[in-house]
């Protein structure tokens, strides 16, 4: 099968190709393309079997891809977004992955493409924006635990959340800190992505948190948090160029 990539992170392109290069369904990857002026014109000449699509490309979102042309090859889109995106994904039924990509969802992802139904109608871009765009209820406040008190913390009193085993502690603010008997991932589905970004396996931080960023490697970032974590806390390099643009939205 042939496919392309197109993704604007280095680094991100270069591990899904090595995934598909390592795949035992022989993925063909033939073109690698990092933003939406070269997709359009190339996918415009040429015909793959499948789209690997990142969502925010350096010079526009990928679904202005849409706008311009009409597309029935299977897509799967690489997000770090889950919350808003997933819904639209599966309305369209198109694929998706969240970074960082897990091998073995990769495999099923292009399992269930080779079994689809063939595409013969173009994505509605319009219902796939509405989709987006549509109000999403996310958590206001959480139920904690203090000796004998049961306190309820509002969401803009929350600094950041910390994973510690099967727990996770809240942080406030004011240096409160509470334990949430859930993971991070089921977390990541109730928060406003627009105030709070999960960082790396450990940590999400709010945006308000964030006291300084420092350049750590060529790909890493370090960041200081009010109040202090107490130890570093780093963006992991298949989070950080997802991060930077979150940062920019």
């Amino acid at each position: 099968m042939k496919a392309v990539i197109i993704e604007d992170e280095k680094l991100a392109s270069e591990y899904l190709h090595a995934l598909l290069q390592n795949h035992s369904l022989k993925i063909d990857v033939i073109k690698i393309i990092d933003n939406v002026k070269d997709a359009i014109q190339w996918l415009s000449q040429y015909t793959v079997d499948i789209i690997f699509l990142d969502i925010h490309l350096g010079d526009d979102t990928s679904f202005s891809i849409f706008e311009k042309l009409h597309i029935t090859t299977p897509i799967i889109f690489t997000t770090a977004y889950n919350e808003y995106a997933i819904r639209a994904f599966k309305l369209n039924s198109i694929d998706y992955l969240l970074k960082p990509i897990d091998e073995e969802e990769l495999e099923a992802a292009i399992q269930k493409l080779q079994t689809r139904i063939p595409v013969t109608a173009p994505i509605d871009f319009q219902k796939f924006m509405e989709t987006l765009h549509q109000k999403t209820n996310y958590q206001e406040r959480f139920m904690v635990v203090s000796g004998q008190k049961i306190k309820s913390i509002l969401i803009d009193q929350v600094a950041y959340f910390l994973s510690e085993g099967r727990y996770v502690k809240l942080i406030t603010k004011s240096n409160e800190r509470y334990l949430l008997d859930q993971s991070l991932e089921s977390l990541e589905n109730k928060l406003d992505p627009n105030i709070f970004y999960r960082i790396n396996r450990q940590v999400i931080v709010s945006f308000h948190s964030i006291q300084q960023m420092i350049i750590w490697s060529k790909s890493r970032v370090k960041l200081e948090l009010n109040p202090s974590a107490g130890f570093d806390i780093i963006v992991s390099i298949d989070k950080s160029g997802e991060f930077k643009k979150w940062l920019n939205r």
